[in-house]
């Protein structure tokens, strides 16, 4: 389970407005924290939701996941980068990610916090479908046993 700690391929489970209130501190390559947490760094997320918005390029997807606390923005990148780590989606894993994108779709998004023009997106990893309408329910409740143990964040921050 992803609790936000340093580890380069740990993804903090949060809700669209906890990722969206992190704060941006200005190194290279940039580094984010939650409000009220301890001083260690977050920089990569999952976040559950709804595809609400959807713009499908050569090199790129773009789409905004709502969970009900806000909209998130997602680049799904389909060009890998070179050379490619071990960590990283093949080409044509990329590709079938992509066909998973839909309007109307409930997502599970797993990726990189980044920063795009001033804005907070999430440079996707992973996709998966979630079929189980109860699974936005559980990661709701997740985010918030997980913000209250792991992160310090108070009952009324998270919605």
């Amino acid at each position: 389970m992803a609790t936000g700690g340093s580890s380069s391929m740990t993804h903090a489970k949060l809700l669209a407005a906890e990722l969206l209130s992190v704060t941006v501190h200005p190194t290279s390559p940039p580094s984010f924290s939650l409000p009220r947490r301890c001083p260690s760094s977050i920089s990569r997320a999952e976040i559950l939701g709804i595809v609400v918005s959807l713009e499908a390029k050569p090199r790129f997807f773009k789409f905004l996941l709502d969970d009900g606390t806000g909209c998130v923005p997602c680049i799904l990148w389909l060009n890998p980068r070179l050379p490619p780590s071990d960590h990283d989606p093949t080409p044509e894993i990329l590709r079938l990610q992509a066909r998973r994108v839909r309007l109307g779709e409930q997502l599970r998004v797993r990726g990189r916090i980044t920063v795009y023009r001033g804005t907070l997106q999430i440079t996707v990893r992973d996709v998966l479908v979630e079929i189980d309408p109860n699974m936005e329910t559980f990661h709701r409740l997740d985010c918030v046993r997980i913000a209250k143990r792991c992160y310090g964040l108070a009952k009324h921050h998270l919605g």
